[in-house]
């Protein structure tokens, strides 16, 4: 089987806005919503499970259901980072799946993600053992120590910028949050950087530029454009 892990449990501080971000309604559904219907739309996810913000799952069921995402078959409540939020997730998969099945694990506030893009995901983990979403770097990167002052030049071209989804055997990546745990390795920004530091090899797949995280409203913004030209 394969499955969907989204995450979906983060207050969005930096909004500024009394909703979470991930249900904050756009172009009449909320962004949760716009993220499950990629994946529901997808032939080959057969079950979806959603690391929900505490308080919120009764919410994001009922949503669900009006919007006719029948594969969401799991809500389970976040934890305090992200990390902890996919482990609690992951475990709860490993309750009811195979530790051969494939998971991918993807923001909820990632909504333009594309049946090419998830499907390019689950090829190339069946092909390589993990995948991982990313686009090239396209601006000349620098390394600073004060946040004011620039000091030293990155190569672009040995530079990739990761989106997700993530793609992993189901075992694989429950292993590799019970090895980070016991190496104390804890609020990791997302997978890929977990298994870096376990020195764990990732193999990439193409990702897009229309593949946008939410996280400020001027994100917000080319959301809402983008909509409206891929309509």
């Amino acid at each position: 089987m394969i499955l969907a892990l989204l995450t979906a449990g983060g207050l969005g501080c930096r909004m500024n806005n009394k909703t979470p971000k991930q249900f904050v309604n756009v172009a009449g559904r909320p962004v949760i919503i716009h993220t499950l219907a990629a994946f529901q739309n997808h032939p080959d996810i057969d079950v979806i499970c959603v690391a929900c913000l505490a308080g919120w799952e009764q919410w994001l069921l009922s949503a669900a259901r009006e919007y006719g995402i029948t594969k969401l078959r799991h809500i389970v409540a976040g934890g305090k980072t992200g990390q902890e939020s996919i482990k609690i997730c992951l475990n709860e998969l490993h309750q009811y799946y195979s530790d051969n099945d494939m998971v991918l694990i993807h923001d909820g506030v990632r909504p333009m993600v594309s049946s090419e893009i998830i499907s390019g995901c689950i090829n190339t983990a069946k092909k390589y053992g993990n995948a991982i979403t990313a686009i090239p770097c396209q601006e000349a990167i620098l390394t600073t120590t004060d946040g004011r002052v620039g000091q030293t030049a990155i190569p672009r071209d040995t530079l990739r910028r990761t989106q997700t989804p993530h793609a992993f055997k189901l075992s694989d990546i429950i292993g590799a949050c019970n090895e980070a745990d016991n190496l104390g390795i804890t609020n990791n920004v997302a997978c890929c950087d977990l298994m870096v530091k376990l020195a764990r090899p990732v193999y990439f797949c193409a990702g897009s530029e229309k593949n946008i995280k939410l996280t400020t409203p001027e994100d917000f913004d080319i959301f809402r454009a983008l909509l409206k030209v891929t309509k």
